[in-house]
Formats: structure tokens, sequence, C-alpha cells
């Protein structure tokens, strides 16, 4: 069985007008799976209904500790990816590197319930990564999977990847 945990983030906004009023609707990674004809065993659990940016010191410890009490060994995680780096390194700390729990955690640039939102893509490739990774804690976004301890977001190009490779380059 694999666990779910949902915190919000792009991945479940609903948005209301054209000024970017939105709330966090509900958690559509169950029915983008279904959808998609998976039939391995899960079960999905709502932590948080928030926007990355709201997401405080606090509720890393929630994440962190329901990943930590899960006796599921393979946990995926929805999270908005503005903060996503930051709390799936509180997490990997919080596990340690002697760790039997393979955590991956997804988000999406655009909100699902969009016509052309890379969720789908993502959901399935971290539902792939969760399922293939060996035990430690990942980001899998568009394609790309990084250890938690060397992932950022670049807000500048809008995409993840490796700090240690793209502070070489600078």
């Amino acid at each position: 069985m694999i666990q779910v945990f949902t915190t919000g983030g792009t991945i479940d906004k609903v948005y209301f007008d054209a000024q970017s009023e939105f709330e966090i609707g509900d958690p559509l990674v169950a029915e983008i799976l279904r959808t998609a004809g998976v039939k391995f065993p899960l079960e999905v659990e709502t932590l948080l209904r928030k926007d990355s940016l709201e997401i405080t010191d606090e509720d890393r410890e929630v994440i962190a500790t329901a990943i930590a009490e899960t006796p599921a060994e393979r946990v995926l995680i929805t999270h908005g990816t503005d903060t996503m780096a930051k709390t799936a390194q509180v997490v990997s700390a919080r596990l340690g590197s002697a760790s039997t729990k393979t955590v991956v955690f997804v988000g999406s640039l655009t909100p699902a319930r969009f016509r052309e939102s890379d969720a789908e893509f993502n959901v399935g490739f971290a539902w792939a990564a969760v399922q293939t990774l060996r035990p430690g804690v990942y980001v899998a976004m568009n394609g790309q999977v990084f250890d938690a301890l060397s992932v950022r977001k670049n807000r500048a190009q809008n995409r993840f990847e490796d700090a240690r490779t793209s502070e070489a380059a600078a």
C-alpha cells in the first residue's frame, strides 16, 4: 500500500476570478490516479489545505510526524511548489539516513483543474518514482527526480533543479 498525504498547493487550487482569488479545493490526486487506471492499493489523507507559502514550521512538523508514523514504507505527498524543497528537507532530517521509507513529494505549476496542467504527468511520474526509488526523500517534478537535500526551485525559470549543479554553473 502507498500512503498519499495531501497538503494543498497549486495542484488543488480553485480560482474564482481574474484577480486570482482562490482557495484550496478538494484533493484531486486520487481522481488523477483512478482516471489513469492505477490499481495499486493506496490510502489518501489530507493533512493541510494551504498554499505552500502559508505552510509554517509547525505545519512541517505535522507533515514529518505523519510520514514518520505511517506504517506504509512508500509515501507520496502533494505539496505546493514554492516551499516544497524546504518541507522535503525537514522530512528528510526527521526520518534520518537509516529510514526504510521512500517518500516522494510532488506538485504542479498549474492547477489540476486546468485543461493544460502538468499535474497529471507529475502525479503519474511521482507514482512510478515512489514505487521504484530506494529509501530516501525526493522531489519528483516535470520528469525529474531530485534528492531532498539538494533540490531547489528556480523561480526565475519556474522549474526545479539540483542546487549543487546550478550553483556550480553560476
